[in-house]
């Protein structure tokens, strides 16, 4: 009996299905490539307050902010009095120049004071504070206890002669800077606060310094405070559990932009990201917040993505890597990404990294294409954490996390689009085991009645109003045999037929003048439906504006 009814409701899908396709308008055009599509329409250009940034300035790869980095030593050898521009400096075997040689090129910049650690911090700052340097970190480095009250009010005044009276923080040509400076690659992880915790350090002592330590760098940077970038992350791995998951979003709070330097891992820890507004829903989707102010288009939201092949990661496919990373970076809304051109591959996939550079900063309002990754991926750092998710927020699917999407979101909806888990292209392990199992697409399930995928355009990037054309590409599996096409509110695409060949491809469908008027089931969108045939993969859907907002 139930097979009986499962097939009775099939056969009533289909039938909806051709109904609906003979009652509607058939337009548009479609053409077909090979693989992954990032073409964009000749009128995008890059945002403002966003692109590509490292250590050395790589214009043939639009690598345009370079670095310039000090150490604390370096700035003021002998005690708290002026700042030296004349000295040279070392951290992480590397040597710096002196300020003035860096200042003197005309290149626009990005900063880091090397601060706490015991070679880089003067030594009159250990002995005047009478502290001992911590450690080791994971480079065998020892680092001054930044959260000693002494320390740190030796480390503003340094700021303040670095940045304010000398005016730097108003030099258009420094877009950024790293804070605060504090342990391995000045990247505010918590091995060292972990270690200072087992030699006696409180966490009340620690949240007291805490918890005014990003205010005094905002108020000494005034109205350039949004030049200032945290580097530290949601949930650290700290001696106190969860008492410090939220303290990132301070940083946040006070002001500051954020940094993460990890979205290489681009299933693991990120998916919950409060500082970046990113949050799973009970339905394993994540949703991004960007009524934050970190969201305005003045902050830095970065992250850094060149540890593919190096760093002590490796895979055999960094083509994949690269591209899930980047989509990871772009659905927490970043608009600086941190690359090295070789290690990063922009040489090997400009393709892929022009669309990101013209993707950077963008907002709903004024991107030039709106998108969803289709995928069902393993966030282990959850699979035996408890976290936030309860009550309203429980998290049904944990920890699987559906989708990375951008202004376009892909909605189960009943009784033809709950769609399954493809298999045709699936990732384990991708340069650490952390990174877990990514099913890479979703399947109809036609044997099922499930012969559709439904998605929903968010109204800032396609307001009701607008009947412009647009392209939606649509990258499948072309295996098996049957069509597909797209439907929307009183209109669909002509069909696109399968040849059976098995490869990745993208089809490319321009609609004259469609109608997303959340006209669909379950209030979306468009479809991607199915006719007579075989399941149908689907990895990767773009809406894409053929007009300048």
């Amino acid at each position: 009996m139930r097979t009986l009814t499962a097939v009775l409701s099939a056969l009533l899908v289909l039938f909806a299905s051709a109904g609906a396709a003979s009652m509607t308008a058939v337009s548009g055009s479609v053409r077909i490539g090979p693989g992954d599509d990032w073409t964009l329409p000749a009128w995008v250009r890059p945002s403002p307050n966003s692109g590509f940034f490292s250590e050395q300035a790589a214009p043939e790869q639009h690598v345009d902010l370079r670095g310039l980095d000090l150490t604390w030593r370096q700035l003021q050898p002998d005690g708290p009095g002026r700042v030296r521009d004349d000295t040279t400096g070392t951290a992480e075997d590397l040597t710096f120049r002196p300020l003035r040689e860096q200042l003197a090129e005309e290149r626009p910049f990005w900063m880091r004071v090397f601060a706490s650690g015991s070679t880089w911090a003067p030594q009159w700052v250990a002995d005047e504070c009478d502290v001992k340097a911590i450690g080791p970190d994971y480079d065998g480095q020892y680092h001054l206890p930044i959260w000693n009250e002494c320390v740190w009010s030796r480390l503003l005044g340094l700021y303040k002669r670095l940045f304010v009276d000398s005016g730097l923080r108003a030099d258009p040509r420094l877009r950024f800077v790293y804070v605060p400076g504090a342990f391995t690659w000045a990247e505010f992880d918590y091995d060292i606060v972990s270690a200072a915790a087992k030699e006696g350090l409180t966490f009340d002592e620690y949240r007291s310094w805490y918890a005014h330590a990003w205010r005094d760098l905002a108020a000494l940077f005034g109205a350039y405070r949004t030049k200032l970038v945290f580097t530290g992350e949601d949930y650290p791995w700290g001696p106190w559990g969860d008492r410090t998951d939220l303290f990132a979003r301070q940083a946040v709070d006070a002001g500051l932009g954020i940094r993460t330097g990890i979205t290489e891992e681009f299933n693991y820890h990120l998916s919950e990201a409060p500082s970046y507004g990113s949050r799973i829903g009970p339905d394993g989707h994540m949703t991004v917040d960007e009524r934050m102010p970190v969201h305005d288009g003045r902050h830095v939201v970065a992250t850094e993505n060149e540890c593919f092949n190096d760093c002590d990661y490796t895979t055999d496919d960094p083509y994949y890597a690269v591209r899930q990373a980047n989509l990871k970076a772009l659905q927490l809304r970043v608009n600086w990404l941190y690359v090295v051109p070789g290690p990063s591959y922009m040489k090997q996939y400009p393709a892929q990294w022009r669309w990101v550079r013209l993707s950077l900063g963008k907002t709903a309002s004024d991107s030039p294409d709106a998108w969803a990754a289709l995928r069902d991926a393993e966030d282990t750092y959850w699979r035996d954490e408890t976290g936030p998710f309860t009550g309203n927020r429980a998290w049904r699917t944990r920890p699987w996390v559906r989708n990375l999407e951008r202004w376009l979101v892909q909605r189960d909806v009943r009784p033809d689009g709950t769609p399954r888990r493809a298999t045709a292209d699936v990732h384990r392990n991708v340069l650490s085991k952390e990174n877990g199992t990514a099913y890479e697409g979703l399947r109809t399930d036609r044997a099922h009645g499930q012969t559709s995928l439904y998605f929903d355009v968010d109204e800032r990037f396609r307001p009701r109003r607008d009947r412009g054309p647009v392209e939606i590409k649509v990258t499948y599996r072309d295996a098996g045999r049957g069509s597909w096409w797209l439907e929307y509110e009183g209109g669909r695409s002509p069909r696109i037929r399968r040849t059976g060949d098995g490869a990745w491809k993208t089809a490319t469908v321009r609609l004259p003048r469609p109608v997303l008027a959340d006209g669909l089931n379950g209030g979306t969108d468009f479809r991607v439906t199915t006719g007579a045939g075989d399941d149908l993969d689907v990895r990767f859907v773009r809406v894409v504006r053929q007009r300048r907002p």
